[in-house]
């Protein structure tokens, strides 16, 4: 049972990038699934969340007209879209799968903004 994340590197201010996350040995169609962010030297924050039947997303601040987290449940996996990269976005993000069943954690994928 494990969630896998794909995607991350360097990326220019400005740009863009899609971060996914599959579920492996169990099926993410009840889970709430989550994307959090921990930048150098700081706490972990919560980016996004969006509910099992992928309906209804949440955002924080600085995440708002930015990021998109969507889901594909056929696919079991998760995705985070972020655009107009910000310097302040350089972190290592998570995929998290909650739900009454368990709570699990993707490996982490390390981002670095920067030109």
């Amino acid at each position: 049972v494990q969630l896998v994340q794909s995607g991350g590197g360097l990326v220019q201010p400005g740009g863009s990038v899609r971060l996914a996350c599959a579920a492996s040995g169990f099926t993410l169609r009840r889970y709430i699934m989550g994307w959090y962010h921990q930048a150098p030297g700081k706490e972990g924050e919560l980016d996004a969340t969006i509910n099992p039947a992928g309906g209804s997303a949440r955002y924080a601040e600085s995440a708002t007209g930015r990021f998109t987290i969507s889901r594909d449940n056929f696919k079991n996996t998760v995705y985070l879209q972020m655009n107009s990269m910000k310097l302040a976005d350089t972190a290592v993000y998570y995929c998290n799968a909650w739900s009454v069943m368990g709570n699990y954690w993707g490996q982490g994928t390390q981002f670095t903004v920067s030109s």
